[in-house]
């Protein structure tokens, strides 16, 4: 098996751009890419893509040019660019293709998703009573957690601070002002504890990222960050996962553990490795519990570790360094891609102004509906 490594990557800016459909985004993130490697659409062997309300990815086609490489279009929920990587990565390690591309866009309209129960095998009255409507499952859920190991409300807080100074420094980001701690904790209530600014928005952008063989990397004279571990699981039984109807009383581990155990097991190395992390933060409190979730911290912890600023560019481990999806919105066929884009730019020292110092390796965990989670590790 050969190594994978990412030697383009490129991205449009995340946010609301007026008049630019998701596939012009997706094109232009592409030919972003391209440029990056210095490489011509016709030498890419296949794609991989995904987009969740813009229409099916392999429309790039016909902009890019019709060469009649392999494409598959990728849906899987939130999860969907990590399950665009994984495809990729697995396209070349298994020796099928040499070189290739993923990526992702998305426009979603303003306001939350309109997500349907029926077509995630639920009753009808999952819906009725709220559920559905994801910001009252992950106000219920980071509620539990934080009764059950002593997280603040303060830290929820401080989470979304930290995201916005990020987003501040970040060119592809959406929001583009820092936000005082006293600003978000004072803000409307959208469902309690978790007020407008410690959510994320749908949102619309493009990431495209170009995968080659070690071989190919060389023989075209390139260099790029080397996939050392890329791994997806869904929801096991006993696990509480987004759209889940009922807390069982056995609980079992989670999706995330599942595949963070699997990626760490790949990469060969584990969370006191890693120099920078990009974790899903749908909200405040997913960020809180993915850190404990991926083995970054025991449950509990985060609330010193927050307070003290160890998740801040120049802490001891760096979370979110672009602003993550509270300072990007979550465009669902592009923001997994978004973290990997921010980790290649961190391992290639282009992040100017969020630069983490000598980050060597870097971890990504993207999280979706209904229980699925897939985590990347880089290696410089």
């Amino acid at each position: 098996m050969t190594a994978v490594h990412i030697v383009g990557a490129g991205i449009h800016p995340f946010g609301r751009t007026e008049g630019s459909t998701g596939l012009d985004q997706g094109v232009f993130a592409i030919r972003q890419a391209l440029d990056d490697a210095g490489l011509d659409w016709s030498q890419m062997e296949f794609g991989y893509g995904g987009s969740s309300a813009a229409g099916a990815a392999d429309a790039v086609l016909p902009r890019l040019g019709l060469t009649g490489m392999q494409f598959i279009n990728v849906n899987n929920g939130c999860a969907t660019g990590g399950s665009s990587i994984l495809s990729g990565y697995a396209a070349i390690k298994s020796g099928e293709f040499d070189i290739g591309i993923v990526v992702g866009f998305d426009k979603h309209p303003r306001g939350a998703f309109n997500a349907d129960p029926e077509a995630s095998g639920l009753p009808r009255w999952y819906g009725e009573t709220g559920m559905m409507l994801t910001t009252q499952f992950f106000a219920n859920k980071i509620n539990r957690y934080m009764a059950l190991n002593g997280i603040k409300a303060e830290t929820l807080g401080q989470v979304a601070e930290k995201a916005f100074e990020n987003g501040a420094v970040t060119p592809h980001s959406w929001r583009k002002s820092p936000v005082s701690l006293d600003t978000i904790m004072n803000a409307q209530m959208v469902s309690d504890p978790l007020t407008k600014f410690m959510f994320c928005s749908p949102a619309e952008g493009g990431v495209a990222l170009i995968l080659a063989s070690d071989r190919k990397m060389r023989e075209l004279g390139l260099s790029g960050p080397r996939v050392r571990g890329a791994a997806i699981r869904t929801r096991p039984a006993g696990s509480f996962e987004v759209f889940a109807p009922a807390l069982e009383i056995e609980r079992g581990k989670s999706a995330t553990q599942l595949a963070s155990a699997a990626a760490w097991e790949m990469a060969g190395v584990g969370p006191s490795d890693i120099d920078v992390a990009q974790l899903q933060d749908t909200e405040s409190g997913a960020e809180i519990m993915h850190m404990a979730e991926n083995g970054f911290c025991a449950d509990g912890e985060q609330g010193d570790m927050i307070a003290r600023g160890d998740t801040r560019i120049g802490g001891k481990l760096p979370i979110n360094t672009d602003g993550g999806c509270l300072a990007c919105g979550e465009p669902i066929g592009a923001s997994g891609l978004r973290q990997i884009y921010e980790n290649v730019e961190q391992l290639r020292g282009r992040a100017h102004g969020r630069q983490v110092a000598d980050a060597a390796l870097a971890y990504s965990q993207v999280y979706g509906a209904p229980g699925i989670s897939g985590c990347v590790v880089l290696e410089r």
